[in-house]
């Protein structure tokens, strides 16, 4: 059987607390909530603890999702003028080791059966990617010469990240993977959908990543202050590698992940629908915190 090297036994512990508040104008009622808040096991991330709280309070229902994510659902059909949902998690990481072999191993050893059904929902478009002429033209080229899945894919988390302006507000939540290819500027998510869609253009499975992001003391890294997301592309004899467009930077043990998927529209953190009022206020913090 084959994955992932052993690592030190030290690793790294961290800690978040993720709060989501909606101020409705006027009272609201049926409220039905789906949400991703809890960490996702993973041979490199062990969860700790982990706690789901909602206002006003009410039973949550918790089961796997399609891309087996712990999710909760939960319904509020009383009238609410306030909706509080606040997540407290803490995990082990152990740090990153990528055994030799998959560093160098090619698409070639995508062709096992077994492999091919693990990996089959993330070489397909899906409703924020799609694989469309431009970006296949762009992943081409920027893989030119590049043989091992490993290189290929850092090629092109490195050009995401010198070709492309992170800059909050220049799309939106609902953005399709080409007008941020157009753009070429955005925040996490669109780097990482833009990611996807090159990899996927080019044979590469790559699934999106959401979670947290411990920045440390040296404050270097982008994305920490909300939820990050980044790509995941499976290695050969090893499994899903976390690649950050966003920071340069392989997802390593100061990554948290919550849920993966095919795009944003799998992971997001709360999804949810009410009866009432269009005016409302969001309100979202984030801490993460070395323990």
């Amino acid at each position: 059987m084959t994955g992932p090297m052993p690592a030190s036994a030290s690793g790294t512990r961290l800690s978040v607390v993720h709060r989501t508040v909606f101020h409705y104008g006027s009272p609201v009622t049926d409220s039905l909530n789906t949400v991703h808040l809890e960490p996702r096991r993973f041979p490199y991330q062990k969860t700790l603890s982990s706690l789901v709280r909602v206002l006003p309070a009410t039973r949550l229902r918790r089961f796997e999702d399609l891309f087996h994510n712990p999710t909760h659902h939960f319904e509020l059909l009383e009238p609410h003028s306030r909706l509080e949902i606040v997540s407290h998690l803490k995990v082990h990481n152990l740090p990153l080791a990528i055994p030799p072999d998959s560093l160098t191993a090619t698409g070639g050893e995508y062709a096992e059966t077994a492999t091919r059904e693990r990996i089959w929902p993330y070489l397909q478009e899906s409703s924020r990617v799609s694989k469309s002429p431009d970006v296949w033209r762009q992943a081409v080229d920027v893989t030119a010469g590049l043989e091992p899945v490993f290189e290929r894919a850092r090629a092109m988390m490195e050009w995401i990240h010198g070709g492309f302006v992170y800059q909050p507000g220049a799309t939106g939540v609902k953005a399709h993977v080409e007008e941020s290819f157009a753009l070429r500027r955005g925040v996490c998510q669109d780097f990482t959908h833009v990611m996807l869609a090159m990899c996927r253009a080019v044979g590469l499975p790559a699934r999106y990543a959401s979670g947290y992001l411990y920045n440390g003391p040296l404050d270097s890294l982008v994305g920490a202050q909300a939820s990050h997301a980044w790509c995941e592309v499976y290695l050969p004899g090893c499994g899903w590698i976390g690649f950050d467009p966003t920071n340069n930077t392989l997802a390593d043990e100061r990554y948290v992940k919550v849920a993966v998927g095919r795009d944003y529209d799998d992971v997001a953190p709360v999804v949810g629908t009410y009866h009432g009022t269009g005016h409302c206020r969001l309100e979202v913090s984030v801490a993460v915190e070395k323990i």
